[in-house]
């Protein structure tokens, strides 16, 4: 990494949690993260879910054809875990370069969940499983009981159920997807060289308040739930402390205006066109520059045991107007609006390099 004042030089960043949909909204939105990020796992919590080799193969082809000529770009896929997917599914993916890692979602804990996990007692052969071949589990860490307030779901997650899943596996590689608390950051860094987390910009940026400045901000909302100011600061601690168990995850989650702005609103934010000058932004107040490289291009990769990218991308201290929104035409043809992170702020760096959107 080369840095001054005015100008930074990274080795090219990976994005390890990113949502990229499907359709037309897909190829909307991939060149955003295509142009600033080498790879990126992709969620597989689609309509249908990705619970098959094929439809992992499928999707993943449609990813690259939404991908811009000009651009190299590489797809992480994962299998999206149920009460019934067959180990062997784990199995033959690894064996044919289609599956990176596998996700858990609790059943209903967030968007297009349902088909998730009811009871992790059910995918202890996957868990064996999972531990043999060397494939990462990927957790959207919080539980979904009704008596649990949901400004405490992850914190009961890691004592209730992560915590038993590393005693269980041992040499199970797990990350704990999009940590919001100060709990997770505490137990992450308590805990085994095979247990990492990613953590998000707006987690960076937002505490729960934001969520209701003049109202209720829709666009702020996402799961996990952004939390008290004192676990903002926590996650900017532990994302700028050079610890190789934390890394970059954006989890980039679209929603057209119309799923966002409803009587009972989809959770998400769409970050990836500004994500990593929204990181610098923090890395930049925190006075750790220095660790920025390794959080966004170097620690991701070692752990999932990935060479890291050779080439480059350069920022330079020059203002970026994030714009209000962006538009795409849908499936029927008709416009359809995405509010990105910050939208209408203005950012202090801007890539050198690129194209507009």
């Amino acid at each position: 990494m080369k840095n001054s004042s005015q100008v930074i030089s990274l080795r090219k960043p990976d994005d390890w949690h990113v949502h990229l949909r499907d359709g037309a909204i897909l190829k909307a939105i991939v060149p955003h993260t295509a142009r600033v990020f080498g790879r990126a796992i992709v969620m597989p919590n689609l309509r249908p879910p990705i619970t098959t080799i094929d439809s992992a193969r499928e999707y993943r082809k449609r990813i690259l054809q939404s991908v811009p000529d000009e651009i190299e770009f590489t797809p992480l896929m994962t299998a999206y875990l149920t009460d019934d997917l067959s180990p062997e599914v784990l199995e033959i993916g690894k064996e044919e370069g289609i599956f990176t890692a596998a996700k858990l979602y609790p059943a209903n804990a967030t968007t297009n969940s349902a088909e998730g996990v009811s009871d992790i007692r059910l995918i202890d052969n996957i868990l064996e499983t999972l531990q043999r071949l060397g494939l990462p589990l990927l957790i959207h860490g919080e539980v979904v009981d009704q008596d649990v307030d949901i400004f405490d779901r992850e914190a009961v997650f890691i004592e209730k159920y992560l915590e038993p899943i590393l005693n269980r596996y041992p040499e199970l590689r797990v990350v704990l997807e999009h940590i919001t608390t100060e709990d997770a950051v505490q137990f992450v860094e308590s805990s085994s060289a095979n247990l990492a987390a990613t953590i998000t910009p707006h987690h960076l940026h937002l505490n729960r308040n934001a969520m209701f400045d003049g109202g209720f901000r829709s666009d702020f909302y996402c799961l996990p739930v952004v939390k008290r100011e004192k676990h903002r600061r926590a996650l900017r601690k532990a994302a700028t402390s050079g610890k190789s168990c934390f890394f970059l995850g954006t989890d980039s989650a679209p929603h057209t205006r119309s799923y966002k702005e409803t009587s009972c609103g989809c959770a998400g934010i769409f970050n990836a066109a500004y994500a990593i000058q929204s990181y610098i932004e923090v890395f930049e107040q925190e006075n750790a520059i220095s660790k920025l490289e390794n959080f966004c291009s170097v620690y991701g990769a070692r752990f999932y045991k990935l060479p890291l990218n050779s080439d480059s991308i350069t920022l330079i201290r020059q203002n970026t107007i994030v714009p209000n929104s962006f538009k795409f035409k849908s499936e029927d043809q008709s416009y359809q609006e995405i509010i990105p992170f910050h939208a209408g702020q203005t950012l202090s760096w801007s890539l050198k390099e690129g194209f507009e959107m």
